[in-house]
């Protein structure tokens, strides 16, 4: 598996679309015409992605069940506490619509335990509950495997994907809080960041998951990037991004899964 950040830059598919890929066509396209994304609004830090997504020019609905999700672009989860997550969904009878979102292929973003929402195989569950995930991106994680909250820390990660997309050079901030590590990236699965020799941002066409919180450190641009995903995916017609597992697993049921990431009780 390679861990470094691709340095290459999107490629546009037909003429006039690599604009959507700039920071300045971004914000034309979506003063024209803005795209309506919603924000997982159960548990977690759903406010401040709330804020961070009307900032870059998006409508955004706080999602609390199945009634919105037909009218959406794209769907952020957010950090927080995936297990409180996943029962939540199955309370208020939101995990069955997410799942048959996904296999229509709606654009996610997820970030900390987003990004395990979206992962094929999930280790480091509990004994008395098991982890459900929407298998919606090709990798593998292990939860809360950077340590406890005392452990949490903050890096500074090059993420060539941004100047190619005239999002700046600089670098992106990232807070990692009690963090879920990245064990396995598929074959068609892009990794946009990494730290320390290992993935902790990566995106398959115009679904994102990240290891930390971006939204908590006031740097906008990679929500940005993943709003002209979007509006590039959307411009082009596609059904399903590129790199999408979909229809790899029966409804509510996980894949088979290799031993290193099978859940350790």
């Amino acid at each position: 598996m390679s861990t470094s950040p691709s340095t290459s830059a999107p490629q546009p598919h037909s003429p006039g679309l690599g604009s959507l890929t700039s920071a300045q066509g971004l914000a034309q396209g979506l003063a024209q015409a803005p795209l309506r994304v919603g924000v997982l609004a159960l548990q977690g830090d759903f406010q401040a992605h709330a804020a961070m997504l009307e900032s870059c020019g998006a409508q955004v609905l706080e999602v609390r069940d199945w009634h919105s999700l037909g009218e959406l672009d794209g769907l952020l989860i957010p950090g927080g506490e995936s297990t409180t997550m996943s029962r939540l969904c199955d309370r208020y009878e939101l995990w069955q619509p997410l799942q048959r979102a996904v296999g229509d292929g709606l654009p996610l973003f997820g970030t900390c335990a987003g990004m395990i929402l979206m992962a094929r195989g999930i280790a480091g569950g509990t004994r008395n509950f098991e982890q459900k995930s929407l298998f919606a991106l090709d990798i593998d994680v292990a939860r809360n495997a950077y340590g406890r909250q005392l452990d949490s820390f903050e890096a500074d990660l090059e993420m060539p994907a941004l100047p190619a997309a005239g999002l700046g050079s600089q670098p992106l901030r990232a807070l990692f809080i009690r963090a879920p590590r990245l064990e396995r990236v598929g074959p068609e699965v892009q990794v946009l960041a990494a730290h320390r020799g290992e993935p902790v941002a990566v995106r398959a066409g115009a679904r994102f998951a990240a290891a930390f919180h971006p939204e908590l450190a006031g740097d906008d641009r990679l929500h940005r990037l993943w709003l002209a995903a979007i509006a590039e995916r959307k411009a082009l017609g596609q059904p399903k991004a590129p790199g999408e597992p979909l229809g790899k697993a029966p409804l509510g049921k996980a894949p088979a899964q290799p031993a290193a990431a099978r859940e350790r009780a």
